[in-house]
Formats: C-alpha cells, structure tokens, sequence
C-alpha cells in the first residue's frame, strides 16, 4: 500500500476546493518522492553504499518480499531495471505518478473526480474526498507532530520530510509568522532524522530515514532548479 503518497495526495485535496494546494511542478515532485520512500519503508529500495559496485547515493531496488500496488510498482520497476540517482528518479516518476494516485484513490472509492469547465475551454480537475476517515486522522497526525512535539508515526515523518524539502507546508497550513518559525524549526528537525530517534524503531524505519535523506535532498535541489 502506498500509504505515504496516498495520505500526501488526500490531504493537498481536503480542502474547500477540493482542489490541490500546491502548485503542479511541486506537487508533482513530492508525489513522486513519496512513492519512493513507500518502498524505503518496505525495504524494497535502499540508498548504496560505500563498497558495492553501485555508487554511493543511487537508489537501488532490493529482492525483499512483498507487495507493490499500482502507484508504487511502477518506481519499483524502474528501479529493478538499474540504480538511479534520487534526482533522477523523482524527475522520472513525476509524469505519470499524480495520475496513477487518482486511478487508485477513485478505484477504492476514496476521491470523486470531477471536471468543471472554465474559460476559453480549459477544464480543471477537483478531487472531493468521499469522507474524512483518512485525511483526518492524517491531518492530525501531522499537527500534532508539528506542534505537540508527538514522535511522528514513520507516514507522517515521510509526508513532513517531503512538504518541508519542497517548500510546501503552506499547502496544508496557514499561519502568522511565529507559528511558521516554529513549524519550519521544527519540521526541519523531523526533516533531519529525529524522528527515528523519537519513537522505538526497526529495520523499515531505518531504511525510510535514510532513503528520506538522500531524497529530501534531491527534492530540494529540483524544486529551486
């Protein structure tokens, strides 16, 4: 399950439009990011390592056991055909992986497409949640790390790493300068690996933080690019 992307793409859309709050180069990006580090946390990827015959920092597809869905096998496929840099992957899945999300999300009855019309024939997508019982518990999830201090769950470290590396929390919050100060403080802690430190950890968390790592920072490098 691409728990990671699917919570990110439910909460830019649980909003009043219905509609994505971040703009499409970013939106696109993070999607893609997110995607990747779905298999981080299923150790179906990992970043290589000093000493294999891959260099160091390419993302590489592990024989691990386990199930890809539609919006994560794609990522995982092109990994298996060879290693690649984090940047290069993200730029690679960004095409397609907005719209692999939405197939899916709709096929589990979880968003309505709908198309409105607009000026000299343009028409735009908004994507209604047909209910709140993920996007909520996300949302709060996610406040609660921001501001409670609360030791992220490894989804929601992931969905922060990722907004925070992008620029894109305003997507999701509105607030006056002191409550950025502290959200950017404290997102770039969780952003940093914290979290790992945070909440009792295993393999899987391991490997997402440090998958987030190499990914964040590629992230980062496309959206100022």
């Amino acid at each position: 399950m691409a728990q990671i992307a699917e919570d990110l793409f439910l909460l830019l859309v649980d909003n009043a439009a219905a509609s994505p709050g971040l703009d499409s180069p970013r939106r696109e990006h993070v999607l893609a990011a997110a995607t990747l580090l779905d298999l981080a946390h299923a150790c179906r990827i990992r970043p290589a390592v000093q000493g294999e015959s891959v260099p160091p920092g390419r993302l590489v597809a592990l024989n691990a056991p386990g199930f890809t869905d539609p919006v994560t096998g794609p990522a995982f496929e092109l990994l298996q055909a060879r290693p690649l840099k984090p940047g290069a992957a993200i730029k690679k899945l960004t095409k397609h992986t907005q719209g692999r999300l939405v197939a899916h999300l709709e096929q589990t009855g979880q968003v309505r497409r709908s198309t409105l019309s607009g000026k000299r024939f343009n028409r735009t997508s908004t994507f209604p949640l047909t209910s709140r019982d993920r996007a909520g518990p996300a949302r709060a999830a996610l406040l609660s790390a921001l501001f409670d201090r609360t030791p992220p769950a490894p989804s929601t470290a992931a969905i922060i790493t990722v907004l925070h590396a992008a620029d894109g929390l305003g997507a999701l919050l509105s607030l006056n300068d002191r409550g950025w100060r502290w959200v950017h403080a404290r997102a770039g802690e969780i952003a940093s690996g914290s979290w790992v430190d945070e909440s009792p950890t295993a393999l899987p968390e391991v490997n997402l933080a440090v998958t987030a790592a190499a990914v964040r920072q590629a992230l980062a490098e496309l959206v100022r690019s």
